[in-house]
């Protein structure tokens, strides 16, 4: 078991790291993200590290001006709205990303772990391009659905890129030692079955497969279109958030998927004897499935009682 986010905000030395320095200039300071990185492992006893980043660092890798504003999220100098912006973005290439800073963090995490695992991380292409084409974070993200449909070529030359982009991110957090990778589609639960099927998942699929490592895939909404989050085999493990039971997702998914979830982040705050019923009635249900990484449904919220997460891990363990 592990969590999403879980290096980060909840918990204290996290924060008291953090102090005086940029949410994507902590990304790219290796010694800073290595030991926020394994801060959670040391607390928690988890059975796997995930690497501290953000999903538009590849992006900013690769040149574009990203900045993270407090209580807001990623914002871009200059959103990608026609095909001329599409064409000046995709200028760059992907293999000319430098990504030293992230493998030496990868490599100093690694080298401290020893037999626990790291988990590589990257955002889908359409989470990225939402981000992108908003200009910012969104509720509906209607301009990036939109050019789906108004300029498909322009599309899919955006989202064949983020996928490049995403996939040179994990090749070298995979080449300096991550054992796992997990590629996380934040807003893909605002599309509707056909969109995904047609606009988003081969560009998903091509950004994991045949990677080497095994592949985790993560999506918030993603029920409807749960089964296709396996990218056709590309996904050993798919991630499934609070709103379906995992047994029923087991059923979705099929004999030959790892689920991965999904306890219920808002009930991180609810008294201790609540919560443990809730993660064993988890932990019952992913019996359906091979296999079950225990997690939560989506991120560790920042409020959230580092104590009650080491319960968690207790409790599993035993």
């Amino acid at each position: 078991m592990w969590f999403m986010r879980q290096a980060g905000r909840s918990l204290p030395e996290y924060r008291e790291l953090r102090v005086g320095t940029r949410m994507l200039d902590a990304c790219l300071t290796p010694d800073l993200a290595a030991e926020i990185t394994l801060q959670p492992v040391r607390r928690h006893g988890v059975d796997a590290a995930v690497f501290f980043s953000d999903i538009v660092i590849p992006l900013r890798l690769a040149g574009v001006d990203v900045v993270i504003e407090p209580g807001r999220g990623p914002v871009f100098a200059e959103p990608v709205h026609t095909r001329a912006d599409v064409d000046r973005i995709t200028a760059i290439d992907p293999e000319d990303l430098d990504t030293t800073a992230i493998a030496e963090a990868v490599r100093i995490v690694t080298d401290e772990l020893g037999d626990t695992p790291l988990i590589g991380f990257a955002g889908a292409p359409f989470t990225l391009a939402a981000y992108l084409v908003e200009g910012g974070p969104s509720k509906e993200h209607l301009r990036a659905r939109a050019m789906m449909h108004t300029d498909p070529e322009a599309w899919n030359r955006l989202a064949g890129w983020l996928s490049r982009v995403s996939r040179r991110f994990l090749e070298a957090q995979r080449d300096a030692g991550a054992a796992t990778v997990q590629l996380f589609d934040s807003w893909a639960g605002s599309l509707n079955p056909a969109d995904y099927r047609a606009h988003v998942a081969p560009h998903s699929r091509a950004a994991v497969t045949d990677i080497g490592v095994p592949v985790i895939h993560f999506g918030v909404g993603t029920g409807p279109f749960l089964a296709d989050m396996r990218l056709d085999g590309a996904a050993s493990a798919v991630g499934v958030d609070w709103r379906q039971p995992l047994d029923e997702a087991a059923r979705i998914l099929g004999p030959d998927v790892t689920v991965q979830g999904n306890i219920d982040p808002a009930m991180l705050s609810a008294p201790w004897e609540v919560l443990e019923a809730h993660v064993r009635d988890v932990l019952e249900r992913g019996r359906a499935a091979r296999a079950h990484i225990l997690n939560l449904g989506h991120g560790v919220p920042p409020e959230t009682d580092p104590d009650q997460l080491t319960r968690i891990v207790e409790l599993a363990h035993s």
